[in-house]
């Protein structure tokens, strides 16, 4: 069983990747590891109760890799009370400034769409407003015959 436990490390992609190269080399190979793959429970969650192992796994792996470091930082005591109040305080201090800065680039868009919004709209209610022109042909009028 050292294939599975090799293949458990890798994933779900992994046993994906075997059951296709079953069913391509020949199919009863990959109708064998699907049935697996299914009774294992290694495929489906119903048996579990929720997700699989795999999901909270990749749910991990897809946090930013900042917000883990600062998580770890955060967990792990250099020893000294003085720098680790002082750490917290700077990444309190950063967090602070990020937000921040976030919300000023949503006042931003924000400002930038309102505006983009007048324009269309002083521009629209400028096409209403403009007189239509009568029903006169271009060109110099008709003068009276005498």
């Amino acid at each position: 069983m050292e294939l599975v436990a090799k293949l458990d490390e890798y994933g779900k992609p992994a046993w994906i990747a075997l059951m296709i190269a079953g069913f391509v080399i020949f199919w009863p190979i990959g109708l064998a590891v699907l049935a697996y793959l299914l009774w294992s429970g290694r495929m489906g969650c119903w048996k579990h109760g929720g997700p699989g192992r795999w999901h909270y796994e990749r749910s991990e792996r897809s946090q930013s890799w900042s917000g883990r470091r600062h998580r770890r930082a955060r967990e792990a005591s250099s020893g000294n009370s003085a720098f680790d109040e002082y750490r917290e305080e700077t990444l309190r201090r950063l967090e602070d400034e990020q937000k921040e800065f976030m919300d000023f680039l949503e006042r931003l868009r924000h400002a930038k769409d309102k505006a983009e919004f007048d324009q269309f709209m002083e521009e629209r209610r400028r096409r209403s407003e403009e007189p239509d022109a009568p029903d006169a042909p271009e060109g110099p009028a008709p003068q009276p015959q005498a």
